[in-house]
């Protein structure tokens, strides 16, 4: 199993989650968060903002999945042709073990 994390735009959250959900991943965490990139932030004029507003989508999902996954995100966060920096990240992390509390059963 996989835990996967997608760090997007906050403008694209409903529609990346949309996306995922008509690509078969319906269950999702989101939380807002904010960060900045390598870039350090944003400066416009003498003002540096460096909280950049952005959303986490995290999904717990089948390892044979992740490449659905990956091109859901990458295709639907993307901000037009080529992209743009802050776009975000995919972060793919190994999950040892998941149990359900409602049913106290180990597994997805």
């Amino acid at each position: 199993m996989l835990l996967m994390r997608a760090i997007v735009r906050p403008e694209k959250k409903d529609e990346v989650l949309a996306e995922l959900s008509s690509a078969g991943f319906p269950a999702a965490t989101v939380v807002d968060v904010v960060g900045r990139g390598k870039q350090k932030g944003i400066k416009i004029g003498n003002m540096v903002y460096d909280e950049i507003p952005k959303s986490l989508i995290m999904v717990a999902i089948h390892d044979e999945e992740k490449d659905t996954f990956i091109d859901v995100v990458l295709k639907t966060a993307k901000t037009g042709d080529d992209g743009t920096f802050g776009d975000g990240k995919i972060f793919v992390t190994h999950i040892d073990e998941v149990y359900t509390i409602s049913r106290g059963g180990r597994g997805l």
